[in-house]
């Protein structure tokens, strides 16, 4: 199937179930999107033994989609921007010390439990994995994604202060994660003997601190031309070539392109819409940009559900995967639970503010693109297997029952207080 043909059938087949999903299921569009593909997915497997040669036009065209391109060159930079645009900066700076302590601490001690747990996991089962992939998985597995955390927080009705935790940790620790990823990639093509740790320290350095430098003068660039004219079609091309040459030119310079896109949006989405824009631009660029997110959002959990069919399983893997939950839920909470203990030395938190962070944490299309990059002796096929059972449930079963389980917590205090 041609490239605009794949496109086009993409597109409606997305289309529809929005539609579906909007008039009769109601469910927030992530989670709706996600259901219904896997249910088409598990329908195409059953038809597959009745019609061979659908199957077969099915999970080819499917498989002729570069997964980790998709997302992580294309989709992923409008998809953070758009994110990015709608953070409050004044009040994400009262949060900024939990929100880039969990973004890059979280992260590292989140992939290291992982990491551990998951080795010895898969030893307990019979079918011993090295370390070092093991923390490959730990890397990809570990950041909450920000498609699927925007998506479905927006009707949790959270407090407004842990939701902008969440987010704005969301868009910041995926650049981090893909950062640790392939560091840890780089360690295991090399041999850790080749490797010092001044070595992975500096690159680490690099990548972080130099997306972010690179966010801050792309993010005033940008500023600067918006401010200069009046026009909201030329000023929508602007943040255009923004998330689009900004993000090709860090990844030719070797730095974070995720972080230097957040924090050129955050830039845009703040002193540029206060101090460069009118009325008139700033309407149409928040609508072109909410118009982006949506689409983006319905096609990506769209691929993500009809990746089920080239996911190979197995009895072994299922178990994995269903401990892997558990193990992922656990990291994230160790995660959480370590920086937070130490901050509140110098800093309140809110009522419940781990279990939430721990509950709330969503993993998503990021993951699965991320594993799928694996090369195939690094054990592509099992990690790619759970990663997939880790998302499914992250999205479905988290993504439900977040609202539930803050209203939950919420009367639980108040019984408490009232006692």
């Amino acid at each position: 199937m041609a490239s605009y043909e794949l496109i086009t059938v993409i597109i409606v087949i997305t289309a529809l179930f929005a539609y579906i999903n909007y008039r009769f299921i109601r469910l927030p569009s992530t989670i709706g999107l996600m259901i219904m593909s896997l249910a088409s997915s598990l329908a195409v497997i059953f038809f597959g033994h009745l019609f061979p040669a659908l199957a077969t036009l099915i999970t080819s065209s499917i498989r002729s989609i570069d997964f980790q391109e998709l997302l992580l060159d294309m989709m992923l930079s409008f998809l953070l921007f758009a994110g990015a645009i709608h953070i409050d900066a004044n009040k994400l700076r009262e949060h900024r010390i939990p929100v880039l302590v969990m973004a890059s601490v979280g992260i590292l001690i989140s992939t290291t439990v992982i990491g551990v747990l998951v080795y010895f996991l898969f030893g307990l089962l019979g079918h011993p994995i090295g370390l070092i992939y093991c923390l490959l998985f730990g890397a990809l597995i570990s950041p909450t994604d920000p498609i699927a955390v925007l998506g479905i927080l927006r009707k949790s009705r959270l407090p407004h202060s842990l939701e902008l935790k969440i987010t704005g940790e969301s868009l910041f620790n995926d650049g981090v994660a893909i950062v640790v990823f392939l560091t840890l990639l780089r360690v295991a093509e090399t041999g850790i003997e080749n490797v010092t740790i001044s070595h992975v320290l500096l690159l680490f350095a690099e990548e972080t601190l130099g997306g972010f430098m690179f966010g801050l003068g792309l993010g005033y660039l940008g500023f600067y031309l918006l401010r200069s004219i009046d026009h909201y079609q030329v000023e929508v091309q602007i943040t255009l070539a923004m998330v689009m040459g900004g993000y090709m030119l860090a990844d030719f310079i070797h730095v974070s392109a995720p972080i230097a896109i957040v924090t050129a949006g955050i830039i845009t989405g703040n002193k540029g819409k206060e101090l460069a824009m009118s009325n008139i631009t700033r309407d149409y660029l928040g609508k072109f940009w909410e118009i982006i997110d949506e689409i983006l959002n319905a096609v990506l959990f769209l691929l993500i559900g009809f990746e089920m069919l080239e996911v190979k399983v197995n009895n072994t893997l299922l178990v994995a995967g269903g401990v892997t939950i558990f193990v992922v839920l656990l990291a994230r909470y160790v995660s959480v639970i370590l920086p937070l203990s130490f901050l509140r030395i110098f800093k309140n938190f809110e009522n419940n503010a781990v279990p939430i962070l721990t509950w709330g944490a969503l993993r998503g299309g990021i993951s699965v693109a991320i594993a799928l990059s694996l090369p195939s002796d690094m054990h592509r096929n099992e990690f790619v297997t759970i990663t997939y059972i880790v998302v499914v449930f992250s999205i479905i079963v988290q993504g439900l029952t977040i609202g539930k389980f803050v209203k939950y917590l919420q009367r639980r205090q108040e019984a408490q207080e009232t006692s």
